[in-house]
């Protein structure tokens, strides 16, 4: 016999509540102001677009786009958000390659 906990129903609760933010607008808004600042810090030349805190905002940006697609059923926008969440990925990983390869000072 299996016991029930009030931190059962706790957990349940919570659950289902981040799952409904995901589903939710908040979460979108929040994506989208990440991606639109970087794109406005990146045309005023604030940031540059192979730099880490470019690629960290449009990574941290399209993921959290892309779980709300895919909570939503938006198969297309996934697509996109997942195509631009790697090439965030890829460019802040050729910086963290170029850190740490042969010519780099340690």
């Amino acid at each position: 016999m299996k016991k029930d906990y009030i931190f059962d129903d706790f957990r349940k609760v919570m659950i289902d509540a981040l799952a409904d933010f995901i589903r939710g607008e908040s979460i979108a808004y929040i994506g989208m102001i990440l991606i639109l600042t970087a794109f406005f810090l990146e045309t005023r030349d604030i940031l540059q677009s192979k730099a880490a805190p470019y690629l960290g905002l449009m990574a941290l940006g399209s993921g959290l786009l892309a779980v709300r697609a895919y909570f939503i059923d938006e198969w297309a926008f996934l697509i996109l958000e997942i195509a631009w969440f790697i090439a965030a990925i890829w460019g802040f990983s050729s910086l963290l390659s170029k850190k740490t390869g042969p010519d780099s000072t340690q």
